[in-house]
């Protein structure tokens, strides 16, 4: 059975948002991922590796699923802000897999693809916007799952 046949059987979601998470309690943001999360813990969910929704979904998922989980990183995992670094090691026990797309650059094209990438192997994704300019990576995120056809669950923080 290939990759491509598992993600068939199993939810793969794609989970975007926000690196402002400072604006909230860190418990919103567990009970969020309770309620919005939990739903699809028998899946499987691709993440960022930023700092921010990522690295706090991440931690959440880790601990409280048994879940696979892909982290994926527009360049490589050294290249991700100290907090993202810290969540990945804290919880590199439960990551099934690390993806490094190894961009050159690190700036808005790299975040796109990886984006990008994430949406393409996912069957849907979860958002969780802090804005709703339509120019965050987030909202880019969100809008070429739709462009896809494939369904997106939006949460807004």
């Amino acid at each position: 059975m290939t990759t491509y046949d598992t993600e068939l059987i199993m939810r793969a979601v794609a989970i975007t948002g926000t690196r402002a998470t400072g604006h909230r309690p860190l418990d919103d943001y567990a009970a969020l991922f309770a309620a919005y999360l939990a739903p699809f813990a028998d899946g499987h969910f691709y993440l960022g590796g930023a700092k921010g929704i990522d690295s706090l979904a991440l931690v959440w998922l880790a601990r409280n699923t048994d879940a696979h989980i892909t982290v994926v990183a527009p360049g490589t995992v050294d290249q991700q802000p100290a907090e993202a670094r810290q969540a990945i090691t804290r919880t590199r026990g439960r990551i099934k897999d690390i993806v490094e797309l190894g961009a050159a650059e690190l700036g808005t094209p790299a975040y796109h693809a990886r984006n990008r990438w994430m949406v393409d192997h996912a069957s849907m994704t979860i958002g969780f916007p802090h804005a709703t300019e339509p120019s965050t990576g987030t909202w880019q995120t969100l809008n070429y799952t739709a462009e896809k056809g494939k369904p997106r669950l939006i949460v807004p923080v």
